[in-house]
């Protein structure tokens, strides 16, 4: 006997939708068909929606241990299983002390091993003066690496720093030894850090001064300086949360020339344009920042074009406080709370809106991640994968409320946005741990995926 049956939905495989049937056993997708007669201790009726690989969310802050009032893995992982992610990869920050050691790690492991409603890992960080840790991150199971080339950090003990050169160059000989991949925020650090003081120096800092404040060509010079050192080292690289279509293209060329590099961006930076962050305030600043219009547009281009390889939400929460009581834009926390609102908005933006193929948003929020990532079991419907599934109701329309976010501090960059379609259930290997009607559902099932 299954588990449990799907039926009645246009089922989303790697060549399109179809209206087949879905047979689940022991977590797994056991049985595809148009018709299944097996029998089913349970069976969901998927009627008018569509049923999708649940999202592989490859960037989310949880800040836990040390800074949990900002975001805890009972509260983030709630989030993302209410928006339609299954899985996750939490970076390095902005947990205190950060994840560059193996002890700081058993920290995040001990803090997460019963709080997750989705399935889990972690990636280590390179900072200066961590070569050494690097190895012993690995063999712990650490999916990936993660370094900043743009400032970070607060100057408080065991808080995140950026990699200066020649710790990037070698650790990325040393990443390479290991065949590990190492994601890279990209933004002079240098330019941007006194770019930034020069603008509040003279007064200029309104939220359309903030992109000139960290103009495309640093975002671009980083990406070029990356490129380069993945050429010397042989170091596979990820660049991550990418705002421009100039670098976008400069990672093109790279990778016809040979060099293993992939790409990702974020929902805030379709959503939304700087003229629109004028508007919403300090709740939709970010770094790289969200570029004005002419940028955005040709963003979105690179996108509807299949330049960038997927999608994350970059969720950076903070407490209220730091996006309202800062003097100025400048001064208010960087970082969007998006984790709830992947899947549902960027169907709405690119599906429904734009004509985005929907088998190729299913690799853009599933089956890339999961394959770049090794895990084998995620990111797409087909048999012998973990049952994570999500149902979407293409016509469900509703506004975004504080009331229901899930995460920590109830604050969003999306709050009195209409979206024009909804994720009405999430099913983490075969158990549903999300319903529209009853919210959460059940007791964290979450496991931890190791390299």
């Amino acid at each position: 006997m299954l588990d449990l049956i799907i039926r009645n939905g246009e089922v989303v495989l790697a060549d399109g939708p179809k209206k087949i049937e879905i047979g689940i056993k022991d977590g797994k997708i056991t049985v595809i068909a148009e018709e299944i007669t097996e029998a089913s201790a349970d069976i969901l009726d998927a009627s008018g929606q569509y049923v999708l690989p649940g999202m592989v969310d490859t960037h989310v802050h949880i800040s836990e241990p040390g800074r949990t009032e900002w975001e805890g893995f009972e509260t983030g992982s709630k989030a993302l299983a209410a928006g339609g992610t299954t899985s996750y990869v939490e970076m390095p920050l902005n947990a205190l002390p950060a994840t560059t050691n193996k002890a700081a790690l058993d920290l995040k492991l001990e803090a997460a091993k019963t709080q997750n409603y989705v399935d889990y890992a972690f990636y280590g960080g390179l900072v200066s003066g961590n070569i050494d840790d690097l190895e012993e991150l690995d063999k712990a199971g650490v999916l990936a690496f993660k370094a900043f080339l743009s400032s970070v950090g607060r100057d408080i003990p065991g808080d995140f720093e950026s990699v200066d050169d020649f710790t990037l160059y070698k650790g990325m000989k040393k990443l390479a030894e290991l065949d590990q991949i190492l994601c890279l925020h990209a933004e002079n650090s240098d330019i941007t850090s006194k770019l930034e003081a020069e603008f509040i120096r003279e007064g200029k800092v309104s939220a359309m001064d903030y992109p000139d404040a960290r103009p495309v060509f640093t975002e671009v010079e980083a990406v070029q300086r990356a490129l380069l050192f993945a050429k010397e080292t042989g170091c596979r690289l990820h660049i991550v949360h990418i705002s421009t279509s100039e670098a976008v293209q400069e990672i093109l060329k790279a990778r016809a020339e040979g060099l293993d590099v992939t790409v990702e961006s974020c929902p805030h930076y379709f959503a939304m344009s700087a003229e629109d962050v004028e508007e919403i305030g300090a709740y939709a600043k970010c770094q790289p920042p969200i570029r004005k219009k002419a940028e955005h547009d040709k963003l979105w281009e690179e996108l509807l074009n299949g330049n960038i390889d997927w999608l994350t939400s970059d969720h950076s929460p903070c407490t209220q406080n730091l996006k309202t009581e800062a003097n100025n834009f400048f001064e208010a926390w960087g970082g969007i709370s998006g984790a709830q609102n992947n899947v549902d908005l960027m169907f709405d933006l690119a599906v429904k809106q734009r004509g985005l193929p929907i088998e190729r948003f299913v690799e853009l929020i599933a089956t890339t991640p999961a394959k770049r990532f090794n895990l084998t079991n995620k990111g797409e419907i087909a048999i012998a994968k973990d049952a994570d599934i999500i149902f979407l109701d293409p016509d469900e329309s509703y506004t975004v409320t504080r009331e229901n976010l899930y995460y920590k501090n109830k604050h969003s960059a999306y709050e009195g946005r209409k979206i024009g379609c909804r994720v009405t259930k999430t099913i983490l290997r075969g158990n549903v741990v999300f319903d529209l009607e009853k919210g959460i559902i059940g007791e964290p099932k979450g496991e931890l995926l190791t390299k």
